[in-house]
């Protein structure tokens, strides 16, 4: 009687995943649960990177199948070939698609090669690009009784698929050529030549642009467009009423901050909610880092408070930023300490995101400013050493090398013993590399946040000075003194002193200069737009 040997090795997995139009915030929660499991990220486009970077294992394999061997385009047999080994070598494996997945994005093709072979696979739908750029650029596809919506891909036979007539709406998808010979061809065909369409390129990401024009301006539109930005392979077309309410409904485009490139002078790990709230105002960040956070020369002094810490030293500990926080976390680890020894100590925070940064350990501040977030605001509230309440009369302070003394002497004057601990050091950061460096002296940023007296001094330092066009936004008063002493005129000042008020302050600056160049019916320009009308700075 003969056995049948089972397979030694399971033949794997494959999730087809939709990664949707390009905006990461479309993606949908299957989507990132798929690729936050993978071994293997299978793609053929450059623009899944950001994907691949925020959700991905940072042992996952990456496997390009764009090109063959010879860097001529992949056959889908090849593809479909490449897909099944991977799945074979790396159990569970993700293969990121445009859009849902299933509209001009291969899926039929290398599902039956997985079907064929033996493989189990699974398709997670994205958001369909055409609905969702037609949305972000403010056109609704079945406004006024459209009873049809056509999706195709423009180049040489498009216009035998395109539809006419009053209830029906067209998308068209490809690049600047195939939509320009795509028009003429629907002109030959009878569409009248002065026929709107919309045309989105980088639909649903920040740098979006669409315009707005007729079948017989596409091609000087779009050259016109080509000028100002690198349009790619991927712009959207779209014809029908919907066209008529975009002045209406353009959400999207008319963002605050749509478009603008700002500067962050900051470490990428302390810009994230900055760059967030910057991405809702529509901007696009670049992140400079100016200073390095460097260990003390010295532990011994870091040394002697955490063992004091431990040991019933201290009443209170302070800290007044995220730095300080990471700081006492090592030497915590370093000593086999976690959260726990904590216990019966009071913990300040100087602001919301120190604040956070505790939570994140496990440690809720009993102490976190009610107004201004900084060393004064804290003073404010932080109550006076009491000989009966208080059983110690110690503060430990773990700060930077060149915090100011404004909250130690507010402490001493309130009656606490401070010790002043250096826990880290801030050295200025190497230069960013020359077109960073040139882009901030020609113009090419639209706004700058400084968010402390050093990033001032070290941007100027290891870059030089903005361009006169670009927006000087500071976090407060002592920042905007130090902005204005090096030349910099200030045009934004944060409400409140945190990275937050900052950006929305920010964006209250755009949305009043962008409404006081529509009332006087004038083009609305960015800042690095305007570069010819520059203001100049103060000296």
């Amino acid at each position: 009687m003969s056995t049948v040997k089972a397979n030694s090795k399971p033949l794997g997995s494959i999730s087809f995943v939709g990664v949707g139009p390009g905006d990461l915030g479309l993606l949908t929660v299957r989507a990132i649960e798929a690729i936050e499991q993978a071994g293997a990220i299978i793609y053929d486009r450059d623009i899944y990177a950001a994907v691949v970077e925020r959700y991905a294992k940072n042992d996952a394999e990456l496997i390009g199948i764009e090109a063959d061997a010879a860097s001529l385009p992949m056959s889908n047999a090849a593809r479909a070939k490449r897909l099944v080994k991977a799945a074979k070598d790396h159990g569970h494996v993700v293969r990121l698609l445009d859009g849902d997945g299933a509209v001009f994005a291969g899926l039929a093709e290398e599902g039956l090669a997985c079907r064929k072979a033996g493989i189990q696979f699974e398709v997670v739908p994205g958001v369909s690009i055409p609905a969702a750029v037609a949305s972000y650029a403010g056109v609704p596809l079945t406004a006024d009784g459209v009873r049809g919506v056509h999706v195709v891909q423009a180049g040489p036979q498009a216009v035998q698929n395109v539809v006419s007539g009053k209830k029906t709406s067209n998308v068209l998808l490809g690049s600047a050529g195939e939509l320009i010979e795509t028009s003429a061809a629907m002109i030959e065909d009878g569409w009248k030549p002065e026929t709107p369409i919309v045309i989105s390129a980088d639909g649903t990401r920040v740098s979006q642009a669409s315009v707005e024009t007729t079948l017989a301006e596409v091609k000087p539109q779009l050259a016109a467009l080509a000028r100002r930005r690198e349009l790619g392979t991927d712009l959207v077309a779209m014809l029908g009423p919907g066209i008529a309410h975009r002045a209406a409904l353009s959400w999207f485009e008319t963002k605050p901050l749509f478009g603008w490139n700002v500067l962050v002078p900051r470490t990428k790990d302390q810009s994230t909610s900055t760059t967030e709230r910057l991405t809702e105002f529509g901007a696009v960040s670049t992140i400079v880092p100016t200073i390095s956070v460097e260990p003390p020369r010295t532990p011994q002094q870091m040394e002697k408070a955490i063992k004091g810490l431990v040991t019933g030293r201290y009443e209170w500990v302070g800290f007044t930023s995220v730095n300080a926080v990471r700081a006492v976390k090592e030497k915590f680890s370093e000593f086999g300490l976690d959260a726990r020894a904590f216990a019966g100590l009071k913990i300040a925070a100087v602001g919301g995101v120190t604040a956070q940064a505790l939570r994140d350990w496990g440690i809720e501040p009993d102490l976190v400013p009610s107004g201004e977030q900084s060393a004064k605001g804290l003073l404010v509230d932080w109550p006076p050493f009491d000989k009966v309440l208080d059983p110690i009369n110690r503060v430990f302070l773990p700060r930077a090398d060149i915090a100011t003394e404004t909250l130690v002497a507010g402490l001493q004057e309130g009656g606490w013993e401070v010790d002043d601990v250096t826990a880290y050091r801030t050295v200025r950061a190497s230069p960013p590399p020359a077109p960073v460096r040139e882009a901030i002296k020609n113009g090419t940023f639209d706004a700058v946040l400084f968010t402390s007296s050093s990033t001032v001094r070290n941007l100027v330092g290891i870059a030089g000075k903005p361009h006169a066009s670009c927006v000087i936004a500071c976090i407060g008063p002592a920042t905007a003194k130090t902005a204005e002493e090096h030349g910099l005129r200030v045009d934004v000042l944060a409400s409140e002193t945190n990275a937050i008020s900052l950006v929305e302050s920010l964006a209250d600056f755009a949305q009043s200069a962008r409404d006081a160049a529509i009332e006087a019916g004038e083009p609305v320009l960015r800042p690095s737009q305007r570069k010819g009308a520059a203001r100049r700075r103060a000296r």
